[in-house]
């Protein structure tokens, strides 16, 4: 299958390596062409995971987005959201009927990056999808090196328009088989698990994440008063998808971390495995990370904004985007994601969820 590639960070890493290692022809490609110099001249990615580390050669390595894109049957963009409308925009002039493009996760990214699609000029029939969480746990150890802790085994997914959901789920499902059906694309953006895990974690351990050096918000950062906070946040996410009509299974981050109850995304022992890489412990700057700048201004504000259209109190979401703008000095409600800075506000529920269905 040829895919496209999208991205710079771990995600993008892990994706070219392990389509690659599978078979798929893969392009891939990076803004920064500075940063692909030493992966063009090597011409392959080093990849560790539970069968031990090798190299695994990417068939196209580019900075140039048009040869990634044209003719790729699938587009898969793992980037952050801070960057879907800056990646559609460059790739609208190069796209074809029939492709698809999937984000996991989202964060409503389907109708983000297709409305700006549309604003290029972009008339393309194209399969749009976003899933609940990235396909792998794992992390860069260097410029050409990624290492992946574990891959999901359950990757729940919502399509955009929904009228093409059999076309477009036997697409993504040749490269991703773990993929499973959801509603459309609002029910998928409601399944992102990382505006309701991370927020939690970086906002709760804002001292010693500045304090210390490196921090691992996954080992002695997940302590019994966060996960509390966790569970309330989740029980709002789960409460709004019910308000809309989603049924379940609504993949609880609960399930996560106990063993003993339903697989979650990345399967039984996830957690565990995260743990034990100690891969990280890492510097967050509670300013520009990914978990602040995606998760919380995009995903949660997205969620309470949701949450507040439907009539759903969240007081737990508005408290950690209140707690996390003033650290950042901005109201998050105001400047992030919402359906009021989407421009759907004044559609109601069933109004939406028929254009996501039938598309724009």
């Amino acid at each position: 299958m040829r895919i496209a590639v999208l991205g710079g960070g771990h995600g993008a890493h892990a994706a070219a390596a392990d389509l690659s290692e599978q078979g798929h022809e893969v392009r891939f490609w990076r803004r920064d062409a500075a940063a692909l110099h030493g992966l063009m001249a090597k011409g392959a990615l080093r990849l560790t995971d539970a069968a031990g580390s090798r190299d695994v050669p990417i068939q196209t390595v580019t900075p140039d987005i048009g040869r990634a894109v044209q003719g790729a049957e699938l587009i898969l963009m793992p980037g952050p959201a801070m960057a879907q409308v800056d990646i559609a925009r460059a790739m609208a002039p190069h796209l074809s009927d029939g492709q698809g493009i999937l984000m996991p996760p989202g964060s409503f990214g389907t109708w983000v990056v297709m409305d700006a699609l549309r604003a290029e000029g972009c008339t393309a029939d194209l399969l749009l999808g976003e899933s609940g969480t990235l396909p792998w746990l794992a992390r860069m150890q260097g410029p050409e090196e990624v290492a992946i802790v574990t891959r999901a085994t359950r990757l729940p997914t919502g399509v955009f328009p929904h009228a093409r959901a059999d076309a477009a789920f036997d697409l993504f499902s040749r490269a991703f088989p773990a993929i499973e059906r959801l509603t459309d694309a609002l029910d998928g953006a409601l399944m992102n698990a990382g505006p309701i895990i991370h927020p939690p974690l970086i906002l709760m351990n804002a001292g010693p994440i500045e304090h210390f050096e490196h921090w691992d918000i996954h080992n002695e950062g997940t302590q019994p008063a966060i996960r509390r906070v966790t569970d309330a946040l989740d029980a709002e996410r789960v409460a709004v998808r019910e308000a809309l009509g989603y049924g379940p299974p609504h993949f609880p981050l609960a399930d996560h971390y106990d063993d003993s109850r339903p697989e979650w995304m990345y399967g039984q022992a996830a957690h565990d495995r995260l743990v034990v890489s100690s891969r990280w412990r890492e510097r967050l700057d509670l300013t520009s990370h990914r978990y602040m700048r995606e998760d919380v201004a995009i995903g949660l504000a997205f969620l309470a904004s949701v949450a507040g259209w439907v009539g759903v109190s969240a007081p737990v979401a508005r408290g950690l985007l209140a707690l996390a703008g003033a650290i950042n000095g901005e109201d998050f409600l105001v400047t992030g994601r919402t359906l009021q800075s989407l421009g759907l506000v004044d559609l109601d529920p069933e109004a939406l969820q028929a254009r996501l269905r039938e598309g724009f």
